[in-house]
């Protein structure tokens, strides 16, 4: 097997089991376990998983633990997300003032959205960008930017918050889970998000499958506050209502 040939096998395996120690990958492949550092070094490096002490885990579990990068994100589950996003884009008509959060999930949802005579308003740069050069009508709230997602948080954004009443939001999350609810990642996020969130009439949670389960470590809302749209339903979240496949 060559090297590329080995790199992809190994995000495969760490991709599938969520996590693999060193010593388990040195085995499964037959080298040695310093080649196998070596090699989640470079995978870490192109940003294909997370190297951990004494193995690495997905990027996705990681995505539970800490924000990741939009950059680290852009291309998880992109078709999960496309999917999603083109069917909450549908749900929007004409008369409603639309909060959009931040995330890929997200900013996907902006590139599907047909309906221009909306009212938009967001906390995301890379969607509050998206949505102008289209010529849509855009709100952008005031704040602190978060450099890893361009999110804009803090006191600022809080108080822009209050002056609204949405009819319809979409948001995203690290995790989803039955005993504790919605869950991100960092705590000025998570008071952004719960505020919006409580502010609208109908809010959607846009979350592909692989989130439901799991949890991070800022609980901003309990699992009844949203309507999850996802793209797969597991069996053991069917009886869920507020859980929809898409």
């Amino acid at each position: 097997m060559i090297a590329r040939q080995r790199l992809d096998r190994i995000v495969e395996t760490v991709s599938r089991n969520g996590a693999a120690t060193v010593p388990e990958l040195a085995e499964s492949f037959g080298i040695s376990e310093s080649t196998i550092r070596r090699d989640l070094d470079k995978l870490d490096s192109a940003g294909r998983l997370v190297k951990v002490h004494g193995g690495a885990v997905c990027l996705e579990d990681e995505h539970v633990r800490r924000e990741l990068t939009i950059g680290e994100r852009a291309d998880l589950r992109t078709a999960e997300k496309a999917r999603i996003s083109r069917y909450a884009a549908s749900l929007i008509g004409p008369d409603d003032l639309v909060y959009i959060d931040a995330g890929t999930t997200c900013r996907a949802l902006v590139d599907h959205i047909g309906e221009t005579r909306a009212s938009y308003v967001t906390n995301s740069l890379d969607s509050a960008a998206a949505l102008a050069v289209r010529g849509l009508s855009v709100v952008v709230l005031g704040g602190e930017v978060k450099p890893a997602t361009a999110a804009l948080v803090g006191p600022e954004a809080v108080e822009t918050l209050s002056r609204y009443r949405f009819t319809l939001g979409f948001w995203g999350a690290n995790g989803v889970s039955r005993e504790y609810g919605l869950t991100t990642a960092e705590r000025l996020e998570a008071q952004v998000k719960r505020l919006s969130i409580a502010r609208t009439g109908r809010p959607f949670l846009l979350a592909d499958h692989t989130k439901l389960g799991r949890v991070g470590p800022v609980v901003f809302d309990p699992l009844e506050a949203v309507t999850v749209l996802t793209d797969e339903v597991p069996p053991d979240w069917a009886d869920v209502a507020t859980v929809r496949a898409v």
